[in-house]
């Protein structure tokens, strides 16, 4: 497995994965279940971030102390990345959210952008692309595309479930994004669709089935 590609062995992350996986657990734990996984992916995608020293004052005295160097943002891909957004805004709450919306054309499987909320002006060090599933990776690559055209200088991709294929697309295109990843799954069905999967992320989360 090349360098870039995490895949954290976490024994919580599997026990999440298989309920999450199962086509009786209800939209409610489905998204209680993206929370968890993506909390825990979340603190090893940051793992490697900068720290600056400052000093605080505790009840007792003053601590020297180190804080984050680097301005964040979390791009979920809309609708599904919204989930794993909320997550990772409960373990840093001071990150900014930049929503892009993107969806899979079912006949090309090739990625439609149809809404880019990026300030132009953003002073941002790292960011974060979120989307639950990596299939054939159009919509993560062309998340990153906008991304970079957007001067950010550093991009990495968190995902829940990937499919050989993704992973492969995603590191010809974007070589230099790491991503982290639940899990990486058998195949690509016929309809772009992952196996065994989960289904469409998005709709087992908000109860569209």
């Amino acid at each position: 497995m090349p360098a870039s590609i995490h895949v954290p062995n976490h024994p919580l992350v599997q026990h999440h994965l298989a309920a999450l996986r199962d086509a009786a657990t209800p939209p409610q734990l489905f998204r209680h279940l993206v929370n968890e996984i993506a909390q825990i992916l979340f603190y090893e995608a940051t793992r490697d971030l900068k720290l600056k020293p400052a000093t605080v004052a505790t009840p007792v005295a003053e601590a020297s102390v180190a804080v984050l160097a680097e301005s964040i943002a979390l791009v979920p891909v809309l609708r599904a990345g919204l989930g794993m957004a909320n997550a990772m805004l409960e373990a840093l709450p001071t990150a900014s959210v930049w929503h892009l919306g993107l969806y899979r054309d079912h006949q090309t499987l090739k990625p439609v952008t149809y809404y880019n909320k990026l300030p132009n002006n953003h002073g941002l060090d790292v960011a974060f692309v979120l989307d639950p599933m990596l299939a054939t990776g159009g919509s993560a690559i062309e998340a990153i595309n906008i991304l970079k055209r957007a001067g950010v200088p550093s991009v990495r991709f968190i995902g829940l479930i990937a499919a050989p294929e993704g992973v492969k697309a995603l590191q010809e295109a974007h070589p230099d994004v790491p991503a982290y990843l639940g899990a990486i799954d058998s195949h690509l069905n016929e309809l772009g669709y992952i196996v065994p999967g989960l289904g469409d992320a998005g709709d087992r989360q908000f109860g569209t089935v």
